[in-house]
């Protein structure tokens, strides 16, 4: 199976941006203390600091799960809070994994032309 490329992209709402970067900085430690399959995990702020992309490279599905768990409901649905948030998750999901994502903010894509 091959990686897992998550990409999530913030506009934020008024005055949370100061929030955003607090909770980032969390987030980041977790990342760096906790995670053991974490392979990227960058946030870029645009020029005004209205939007920013954050970009989680993932060993597997595994990875994924053990960091979903290290961040944790409460720091996911405040970070999840400063802003308007749109997710894709990029790379072969299992049919069990991909059911659990459906119906929920984050749409999974699959390989195409690079398997070839």
């Amino acid at each position: 199976m091959s990686t897992l490329l998550g990409i999530a992209r913030f506009t934020f709402h008024s005055g949370m941006v100061d929030e955003f970067k607090r909770l980032s900085r969390e987030c980041m430690r977790v990342v760096r203390e906790l995670d053991t399959g974490t392979l990227r995990y960058e946030i870029f702020l645009n020029a005004d600091e209205s939007e920013a992309m954050v970009i989680e490279e993932y060993v597997d599905e595994r990875a994924l799960i053990e960091h979903s768990a290290h961040i944790g409901a409460d720091l996911s649905a405040a970070i999840i809070a400063t802003g308007t948030v749109h997710g894709e998750l990029l790379g072969d999901l299992s049919d069990d994994f991909r059911a659990q994502l459906a119906g929920g903010p984050v749409q999974s894509f699959s390989s195409f032309l690079s398997k070839d």
